[in-house]
């Protein structure tokens, strides 16, 4: 245990450092200032906003940045179900793979311009390399980018002095395609092909089996797709088992790197919201509450692994260890590490299995999604998520002391509370409602793998995953099934949207307000005491919401498990 608690300490210290670093470039790069890559991508930036015919200098309310977001989400959806549905007459696709059927196609279009990832598909059997490099790698690009903009959105609502303007989305996403996710995109791709993941367009090669068979290889320009899909907390592999396939994340140096993109960016925006509010203190307490969230649920993920099934434990009279569905090159703590923080950013990649993690590892990450990906969460998405929580954390404080909540010196008044009630009902409508619906219609039940409760968790991960944007899945789940193709489309569709567009209306209404001086009254959010509060909120809200039906999915397993039934 001790080197593994060695390991994950030096990558907390590691993505922090980095994540500082970050931090305080993206701040430069987001307020227009000039940064070493200027040079070379400012004239493409630009260039850009010329053919798009978008003046870079015009600030948009909340109205029209959110109808851009919207406008510039349909457009990507069209263009990749077109993509999708053409696949078999677009070039680079020397597998001669065919068109994806309609319901498939609706499904990863809404996917990965959600920046869910969500795979009903085998990609080295059902894409062509068009399909993976035009159509997935540039939503993987964009979408994040959009999570991003919007976050950024968000936090000039909060620092904007009674202007009603947050900023102009066309700019927000050039230049953190530009400067943030293209470069560090290239990086790490290298990286990855330096590690030995492949980034070619060839054709599959043929091996020959030890039994004599022949074996075709997937392959293709997968290093490229690879390190975005983590950088943007995409999530979608370029193959079908995602992390866990060798030539996707061959070595543990590739995992390392791989575990570190997916959590930079989410870490970086709790640092980049101190310094674009003028108040350092009040990055690092939403640091401490996603951080202390984020340990603690690693903690019981890592220590149930750990200690394995009791009952095959007893019988087999040996040390305790769940290695089942997990790579060996990887072992039980690389894989918690990876469950943990894929849950807690809204990555969804996987290095292991999660169908085969013990009962409370489940819980743990069923919590992460359920409770609207904001212990870090997709990078921007996180961070704007959370800003939900703070808002309602605040207004909770206001009612505790009598008086009227106010945040960075502006009160948080009915509207932008109702606002961030209507955000935060997405996540219940799309997990509870949605779910009903899948574990009651019999032509749907026949996705579910397992009987009892751990078939009910397969259903509310699959659902939580979806409307989450998280992407990951139990790995029994039919998903591929075209009841659950277009269900759950919609329920990412509202899992993103419905999160972005209240929340865009909560940043539009501050940002008309003039921040007041702080009095004797008022209540400290940088404090040790808000961080509890936050935390607090968080939990209780995701609880009284969800914990009925986790009682009868993993508890009640758990219970099972102890009692020596197993599902």
């Amino acid at each position: 245990m001790g080197p593994d608690i060695l390991v994950f300490g030096l990558f907390a210290a590691v993505t922090v450092a980095l994540a500082w670093g970050l931090a305080a470039y993206m701040h430069r790069v987001y307020a227009g200032e000039r940064v070493f890559l200027s040079p070379i991508l400012a004239p493409v930036e630009r260039a850009f906003y010329a053919m798009a015919g978008a003046p870079s200098d015009r600030s948009q309310g909340w109205q029209g940045y959110s109808l851009s977001v919207l406008a510039f989400n349909l457009a990507g959806f069209v263009l990749l179900y077109t993509i999708l549905r053409l696949q078999g007459v677009t070039p680079w696709n020397p597998q001669d793979t065919a068109p994806m059927s309609p319901d498939l196609a609706f499904n990863t279009a809404i996917s990965f311009v959600t920046n869910t990832n969500w795979q009903a598909y085998g990609g080295e059997s059902q894409l062509s390399y068009f399909s993976q490099m035009v159509g997935l790698t540039m939503q993987n690009f964009v979408s994040a980018a959009t999570g991003m903009a919007v976050a950024v959105a968000v936090i000039r609502g909060f620092v904007a002095r009674g202007t009603g303007q947050i900023g102009n989305f066309w700019v927000d996403l050039t230049r953190t395609v530009l400067y943030v996710l293209l470069p560090l995109a290239i990086l790490g791709g290298l990286v990855l092909v330096w590690q030995g993941v492949p980034q070619t367009l060839a054709d599959y090669p043929t091996a020959l089996t030890l039994e004599g068979a022949e074996q075709v290889i997937g392959q293709g320009p997968a290093a490229s797709q690879i390190a975005i899909k983590q950088l943007g907390t995409n999530g979608g592999g370029f193959f079908s088992v995602n992390s866990a396939h060798p030539l996707e994340n061959p070595t543990i140096l590739s995992n390392m790197v791989q575990a570190l993109y997916i959590m930079l960016i989410p870490v970086a925006f709790c640092f980049l919201f101190g310094r674009m509010v003028g108040d350092r203190r009040q990055g690092l307490a939403i640091f401490a509450a996603m951080g202390i969230l984020f340990l603690a649920g690693l903690a019981v993920i890592y220590g149930q692994e750990a200690a394995g099934n009791p009952a095959i434990v007893a019988a087999a009279d040996v040390a305790g260890g769940n290695m089942e569905g997990k790579e060996t090159r990887f072992g039980i703590a690389l894989s918690a590490l990876w469950a943990q923080a894929t849950t807690a950013a809204s990555n969804g990649s996987v290095n292991s299995m999660h169908d085969s993690f013990m009962p409370l590892s489940g819980l743990v990450m069923l919590i992460n999604m359920q409770v609207g990906e904001v212990i870090f969460g997709g990078v921007g998405a996180g961070f704007y998520g959370m800003l939900l929580y703070v808002v309602l954390a605040v207004f909770l404080a206001g009612l505790m002391v009598g008086r009227t909540p106010e945040y960075l010196g502006k009160k948080i008044e009915g509207r932008e509370v109702t606002l961030s009630v209507i955000a935060f009902l997405s996540m219940p409508v799309g997990i509870l409602v949605f779910g009903a619906l899948a574990a009651s219609v019999p032509s749907a039940l026949t996705a579910v793998q397992d009987a009892g409760p751990h078939g009910l968790s397969e259903i509310l991960y699959a659902y939580s995953s979806a409307t989450g944007n998280n992407g990951s899945a139990f790995a029994g789940y039919g998903a591929g099934h075209p009841f659950h193709t277009t269900l759950q489309g919609i329920a990412m569709l509202l899992g993103r949207f419905a999160f972005i567009v209240p929340m865009l209306a909560v940043a539009g209404a501050l940002a008309l307000k003039t921040p007041a001086p702080a009095t004797a009254g008022t209540f400290p959010t940088h404090t040790p005491l808000f961080v509890v509060l936050l935390m607090i909120t968080v939990l209780i809200l995701g609880a009284l919401t969800f914990f009925p039906v986790l009682v009868l999915g993993p508890i009640a397993e758990q219970v099972s498990l102890i009692a020596g039934q197993t599902f």
